[in-house]
C-alpha cells in the first residue's frame, strides 16, 4: 500500500473560539502576480499584479454574517474541491445601498475578499483564478418591528484549494493598496 502524503498530528486548541466575521474587504478584479505562504500555509505576502478598484469594506451589525467551506470529494475521479458561501447581512433598505448593490452584481465581476473573523483572524478568498460570485440578494421589508429589514448577500466560490489564512499585516497591507 502506498501513501500520497504523510499525516501529521492536529493538536486541540487551547484558545478560546468565537464564532462569525467581524468585517469583510471586497475587491472587483484583482489579479495576483504571487502569493507567498509560510511552512503552515499562511500568507505572509501578497504580489498584485494589478486591481481594476481598491479594497472595499462592507459594514455590518455584529452576529450577521458568516462564512462556510465545504470539501467536495469524489473518490471515483479522484478530484477535490471546496465550496466557498459568504453570507452578509446589510441593515436597512435605501437607495444608496440598491445602487451600490447594483453596481456589485453589474457584469457579475470575480471578486476577492479579505475577511477578518471574530477571532481577529484574517482570510484571503478568491486568490487565484478561482474567484467569489454574488449568486444571491435576498431581503425586504421583515414583518414584525424585530424583524431584518435590508439585504442578505450571497457570495460563492468554487476552489481548488481551501480557504487560505492571511497574516494580519499583509491582510491590511493588501487592503489599503
Amino acid at each position: 500500500m502506498s501513501f500520497c502524503n504523510t499525516l501529521e498530528e492536529i493538536a486541540k486548541s487551547c484558545s478560546g473560539n468565537t464564532g462569525g466575521i467581524v468585517s469583510a474587504w471586497i475587491n472587483n478584479g484583482a489579479i495576483y502576480d504571487a502569493v507567498t505562504t509560510d511552512a503552515t500555509s499562511l500568507v505572509t505576502g501578497v504580489t498584485l499584479l494589478s486591481a481594476v478598484t481598491s479594497f472595499v469594506q462592507f459594514a455590518f451589525n455584529p452576529n450577521t454574517s458568516n462564512y462556510v467551506e465545504t470539501s467536495t470529494i469524489d473518490l471515483v475521479n479522484g478530484s477535490t474541491f471546496y465550496n466557498q458561501t459568504i453570507t452578509i447581512q446589510l441593515s436597512r433598505r435605501e437607495a444608496d445601498k440598491r445602487r451600490k448593490l447594483l453596481l456589485l452584481a453589474l457584469g457579475q465581476p470575480g471578486l476577492t475578499f479579505v475577511i477578518k473573523d471574530s477571532n481577529g483572524l484574517y482570510w484571503l478568498f478568491g486568490s487565484d483564478d478561482d474567484k467569489v460570485y454574488l449568486t444571491g440578494n435576498e431581503g425586504g421589508s421583515g414583518t414584525a418591528k424585530a424583524d431584518l429589514n435590508g439585504y442578505t448577500l450571497t457570495f460563492t466560490c468554487e476552489d481548488a484549494k481551501p480557504v487560505f489564512e492571511i497574516q494580519e499585516a499583509t491582510a491590511l497591507a493588501l487592503i489599503a493598496a
